[in-house]
């Protein structure tokens, strides 16, 4: 059979057929993978051939070269480079040449694969003359329209895939020169002018060069403006999008074109297309992400008022509001039922909380009369807008600007949860979570919520609990709002009390009143559950949590008995079961710190029944949520947790086992330490198999390296837990953590991401170290002097280094203090030759409280170790 034969029987709708032909292509790539590359490029390349094949040909070649995984993607990757060069010249050939076939799917697919092949060969200096060959395309006198596309999308593509340091900055120009002229009105074919907009996107990061530039800036700008206002609405979407990307990687460089371009957005904004307008509007919200994140950087500084701050959004302030409080008038009949809704009212209203955001009190003023102009027309529309608006502005604004509004406001709002349409109820809902999350501050001196006015707010949230799935959702989110105030306020939350039985129930009935469809309903339930346990005054609330326990523990129950007859319902079941858990962790976390630890004895053996039996009903994977609970059982349990380890054991190991699932594996080490805390040396017998697995994990380059941290945190619980009898891993440990020393010399600093990757592991290290001194601390001290010696080069090193944070240094000097402490006078002659502490201890006395106490007692041990 021929390729083109294989491909359409790959496609058939006889299975048998299709099975077959699947094993042959398998066959061919097994047995001669650069034939069956070259064929699949060729099949692409030839017009005559039928479309169908065509495209399955460019699908899998596509695939040969890419894939999300990373470790299969470094594999095809090397295939490709390990190809012979001829062949390779062969397939890139045929590429090139379908950019001019007469068929669709086969020039895009092609421009698609050209760049995943510019992916792998450009930053390895190969290919070098595919930018020249590409431009040549649009060059050429006469040149097709759908070549010149392709042609467009292929760089577009290229630019998406390499760096811009991939490129020479005489390339980067010709390219730029090649799209900006694709977009020029003088090009008739509607085709390649959307094609070149979307290339220009592409390549906006490797214009760095040409916006420093103002000619050529200016000329980029003209020609993007003017496409903006194209006759295709296509084209002046894709216009707008180059906009949204250039506020956010050029802010420094618009100031000369603001007033064009307010006025090309607020004509696309009033008039045009919602797609054109969504894009407009998410240039203003991009605008305010820069400003925001200006004054962020420049905060408290010298510099606040920066030049790089041009405060285009304060002084587009008074024509930018209206037009954005317009849009919010335009909702759709029924937007209110879904959650991912994306329409011009929901962007206009996200716009104007980020400028509220940006200029704090100076937007209060201009949205107000809105609000109060809305507010009480008939028309649905027009309340909804106004309850919109004034939610939105609720960040940003200072307390004193705000407070008086909502407390004039509030009682209109509590009495708007009963409008007669469902969107503004919905609304209305959400904008008092929004004010009991951002303004509700019981220990103030003008409060919100009083204890005059908390009996109607709680009135009203009951009943308004009862209201369709959509609303109910938004009440209990502001239900969980409003009892997070009372978190730090402690005592303040007795004024809580009454109304818990009402609350709890309340709650309980709104989960089970989401249906499937309403998923979110019940996860906002049991959250707003959580947060009334975790705030309630426990003296006053013991007995009602007690029972709540037992109820939370009933409905886990009933889970093991739904139908599950599809993954679907498998999912759900898992669901339900996760919020369970949830619920049931925080219930043990709030029992467990007060007198009432009796409640958490009497049902433990209860408990860790049902937690066993979640993991029995998940084959393949370790729950999260119950393997939490069962942290938390184990802490409220302390030593008597040792009769559930035999059986919990096998879980335990799978949750460390667990490389695919990270978070898994990193809930499950954080269990191994809540444990070791609570079983103290009771966990010796486990921890032959905790240590092993604990070592194959830190070696094993599969696993995410978040996970690794803790892993090292985990090694001082399991010292500190069983003191000297750790000695029989230091051969194995102490390697580990030096090797984890060596890798943070070499971490990128100029990475955000892996500077705060390195605080967390050399806290992690630190932890280790400090666990391990304090567990054999004793007889055995002397083991830990070989390892010494390196230790305290490790934290010279990062004493030395600026980009640690402040936890870093509390467990750095705790570190120093345990190495005195454990070895005592075997130290001395370490710390004289080591004197770096000196310096580092002084310095800790400008931190805070704790780390200076930590520097206080480590120069206290060191000063003992050395006069000893």
């Amino acid at each position: 059979m021929s390729i083109t034969q294989i491909l359409l029987a790959a496609q058939s709708a006889d299975g048998n057929l299709r099975t077959v032909a699947e094993g042959n292509l398998k066959q061919f790539q097994e047995q001669n993978l650069p034939n069956f590359l070259l064929s699949l490029s060729v099949e692409l390349s030839e017009d005559e051939k039928p479309p169908e094949s065509r495209r399955l040909a460019g699908i899998i070649l596509k695939n040969s070269l890419d894939a999300k995984d990373s470790a299969k993607k470094e594999l095809l990757i090397q295939q490709w480079v390990s190809l012979d060069p001829s062949i390779k010249q062969k397939i890139k050939e045929s590429l090139l040449i379908t950019l001019g076939s007469s068929v669709h799917d086969a020039r895009h697919t092609s421009s698609q694969v050209i760049a995943k092949v510019a992916s792998i060969e450009i930053p390895r200096r190969e290919w070098q003359e595919l930018i020249a060959k590409l431009l040549g395309n649009m060059t050429q006198q006469g040149a097709p329209a759908p070549l010149k596309q392709a042609t467009l999308e292929a760089l577009g593509y290229v630019c998406e895939e390499i760096s811009p340091e991939h490129l020479e900055q005489d390339q980067v120009n010709a390219v730029l020169t090649a799209v900006v002229q694709g977009m020029n009105q003088t090009e008739l074919s509607p085709e390649v002018r959307l094609a070149a907009v979307k290339a220009l996107y592409n390549a906006l990061d490797f214009a760095e060069s040409n916006f420093a530039n103002e000619m050529e800036r200016n000329y980029i700008m003209k020609v993007i403006c003017d496409t903006a206002v194209s006759k295709e609405v296509e084209i002046r979407q894709a216009a707008f999008e180059c906009l949204v990307a250039i506020a956010s990687t050029y802010y420094e460089h618009l100031d000369p074109y603001m007033q064009t371009i307010f006025n090309l957005t607020a004509n696309a904004v009033k008039g045009d297309e919602e797609a054109v307008a969504l894009q407009a509007i998410e240039f203003w919200s991009t605008i305010c992400d820069e400003e925001i994140e200006l004054q962020e950087e420049y905060e408290g500084s010298d510099d606040a008022n920066s030049t790089v701050n041009y405060r285009f959004i304060e002084k587009a302030l008074p024509s930018l509001v209206p037009m954005l409080l317009e849009t919010l008038l335009k909702q759709e009949e029924d937007q209110d039922q879904d959650d991912n809704v994306w329409n011009i009212s929901m962007s206009g209203g996200t716009c104007l909380g980020l400028i509220a955001r940006t200029v704090g009190d100076a937007i209060v003023p201009l949205v107000m009369p809105f609000v109060e102009g809305n507010i009480t027309k008939p028309d649905w529309h027009c309340r909804e807008a106004a309850t919109f608006a004034f939610g939105s502005i609720l960040e940003g604004p200072s307390v004193e600007k705000l407070v008086p509004l909502v407390q004039a406001g509030l009682d209109f709002l509590l009495n708007t949860t009963k409008d007669l349409s469902s969107q503004v109820r919905d609304t209305t809902a959400w904008t008092l979570g929004r004010v009991f999350e951002l303004l509700h501050s019981p220990a103030s001196a003008n409060p919100i919520i009083t204890i005059a006015n908390l009996p109607r707010i709680m009135t009203v949230l009951l009943e308004s609990s009862k209201d369709v799935p959509n609303v109910a959702e938004k009440v209990c989110g502001a239900i969980y709002f409003l009892a997070q105030g009372y978190e730090d306020a402690e005592s303040i939350s007795s004024v809580l009390t009454p109304f818990l039985p009402n609350l709890i129930a309340a709650l309980l009935s709104a989960a089970d009143s989401a249906d499937t469809t309403h998923f979110r309903l019940r996860a906002s339930a049991y959250e707003a559950l959580n947060e009334i346990v975790r705030v309630s005054n426990i003296p006053e609330t013991s007995g009602i949590i007690g029972q709540l326990l037992q109820e939370i523990m009933r409905r886990l129950n009933l889970t093991f008995d739904l139908h599950i007859l599809s993954s679907s319902d498998k999912e759900k079941q898992s669901d339900l079961q996760a919020l369970l858990c949830g619920v049931l962790q925080v219930i043990i976390q709030k029992l467990s710190s007060s007198d009432a630890k009796s409640i958490i004895a009497q049902t433990a053996d209860q408990l860790m029944f049902l937690f066993l039996r979640v993991f029995a009903c998940h084959s393949s994977t370790v729950h999260e949520e119950a393997m939490l609970a069962i942290g938390a059982l184990a802490y409220a349990t302390g030593t008597d947790f040792v009769k559930y380890m035999p059986e919990f054991f096998k879980y335990l190991e799978a949750g460390l086992q667990n490389y695919e699932e990270y978070q898994v594996c990193s809930i499950s080490v954080g269990v191994v330490g809540d444990i070791c805390r609570a079983l103290e040396d009771k966990i010796l017998p486990f921890c032959d198999g905790i240590m092993t697995v604990l070592l194959k994990d830190l070696s094993n380059s599969m696993l995410n390296r978040s996970v690794k941290p803790p892993i090292f945190s985990c090694f001082g619980d399991i010292a500190l837990a069983i003191g000297d009898n750790f000695e029989k891993y230091l051969p194995y440990a102490m390697p580990m953590l030096q090797g984890a020393a060596e890798l943070l010399a070499v971490l990128d600093h100029t990475d955000e991401d892996m500077v705060d990757y390195g605080n967390q592991l050399r806290r992690g290290i630190f932890e280790a170290y400090s666990g391990i001194l304090q567990g054999i601390k004793g007889a055995k001290a002397q083991l830990m002097v070989p390892y010494a010696s390196h230790l305290l080069q490790f934290t010279e090193a990062v004493y030395k280094d600026r980009s640690r944070d402040e936890s870093v240094t509390k467990a750095a000097v705790a570190v120093l203090g345990d190495l005195a402490d454990t070895l005592g006078p075997s130290s001395k002659d370490l710390f004289k030759s080591n004197l770096f502490h000196i310096e580092f201890l002084r310095e800790c006395h400008d931190l805070d409280d704790e780390v200076r106490d930590t520097a206080s007692w480590a120069q206290g041990m060191i000063n003992q170790a050395l006069v000893s």
